[in-house]
């Protein structure tokens, strides 16, 4: 029997947007019915080209709509956890973009109208995805690899506020709540095993964009093992996150999608999952959740541990502040 398609609505047609339009055009039985954007006459060219029939720049009336199932939510970061839930209210499956909220209190209130609605809820850690990553977790799932220590380095070139096709952005990104989220999350996660430790400084802010432009922080997991992650908007070079782990059986690193040796030697990751795409992948398992009525991978549930460090590392940081 043929499964009925799944109606999504995706909500910002910017670069992140673009690329899960490009992942979920490679995912049979899933149609994007509605593009949200805040231009209107941009998010009409770009349904146009994806073969999208209703554009808007209202989030509302996307989620008006009864053909609707689900949203995607690449929005700015301010307005992830207040959108998400909006969705659930009008009874959508949701999956929002890292992070789900740029404070604990949003990120729980969040996890519980997940929790109270019933409905797939997820947001977009897609290092847990990123064939990479998945080949290393992999590993240690079957007890080949125990992880010792994570060095990871997220360096942008961002000292005007720019999104990563270098345009202008509505809002202002941040270290904390965005990028190391991902690596919070992920050395967790890898590690199977909570964060115990975390420790966080940070850079003088920028005159303008008004945050810190270079941060440091070390993490480490009940089982032993250490995370160290460098983050900076300042980096003038090779731009991105890299990921070095380093283990009692094998070295390491990972290039988002890529996985190399610690000899920088390529390792083969085409089979270990059905494609080489960490954000197509994301999608898949989203559809994939909400088809089967289980709990996905990345759950707004299961990435929460993640914000609780998050926002311990905010409250370090602020206070480091008042005593300069």
């Amino acid at each position: 029997m043929t499964e009925r398609t799944l109606k999504v609505a995706l909500a910002g047609a910017g670069a992140f947007g673009i690329k899960h339009l490009d992942g979920i055009a490679r995912i049979d039985g899933v149609e994007v019915v509605s593009l949200v954007s805040r231009d209107l006459a941009k998010t009409r060219e770009v349904a146009q080209k994806y073969g999208i029939g209703h554009a808007t720049t209202e989030l509302d009336e996307a989620l008006a709509r009864p053909e609707v199932d689900a949203v995607i939510l690449c929005t700015p970061t301010q307005m992830h956890a207040s959108q998400a839930m909006a969705c659930l209210r009008a009874g959508k499956h949701v999956q929002v973009e890292i992070p789900m909220a740029d404070s604990l209190a949003d990120a729980e209130a969040l996890v519980a109208l997940a929790r109270e609605t019933g409905k797939t809820a997820m947001c977009g850690h897609t290092r847990r995805f990123n064939p990479s990553h998945q080949y290393v977790h992999q590993r240690v799932e079957r007890g080949e690899f125990h992880i010792q220590q994570m060095d990871v380095q997220t360096y942008f070139f961002r000292r005007t506020n720019t999104n990563a096709l270098g345009e202008p952005r509505s809002w202002t990104d941040h270290l904390l709540w965005h990028h190391a989220a991902h690596t919070v999350d992920l050395f967790a996660y890898q590690c199977a095993s909570p964060i115990v430790r975390a420790h966080a400084v940070q850079g003088p802010p920028h005159p303008e964009l008004g945050i810190a432009m270079d941060m440091s922080i070390q993490l480490q997991a009940a089982n032993g093992a250490i995370c160290t992650l460098s983050l900076s908007f300042n980096n003038d070079g090779p731009l991105g996150t890299f990921f070095r782990y380093i283990g009692d059986t094998a070295t390491y690193i990972a290039r988002y999608d890529d996985l190399f040796t610690g000899r920088d030697e390529a390792i083969d990751v085409s089979r270990v999952a059905v494609s080489m795409n960490g954000i197509e992948l994301q999608d898949r398992e989203f559809f994939a959740a909400i088809r089967e009525g289980r709990e996905p991978n990345a759950s707004v549930a299961q990435v929460l541990p993640c914000y609780r460090v998050l926002h311990d590392l905010e409250q370090q940081l602020s206070a480091q502040s008042g005593r300069t």
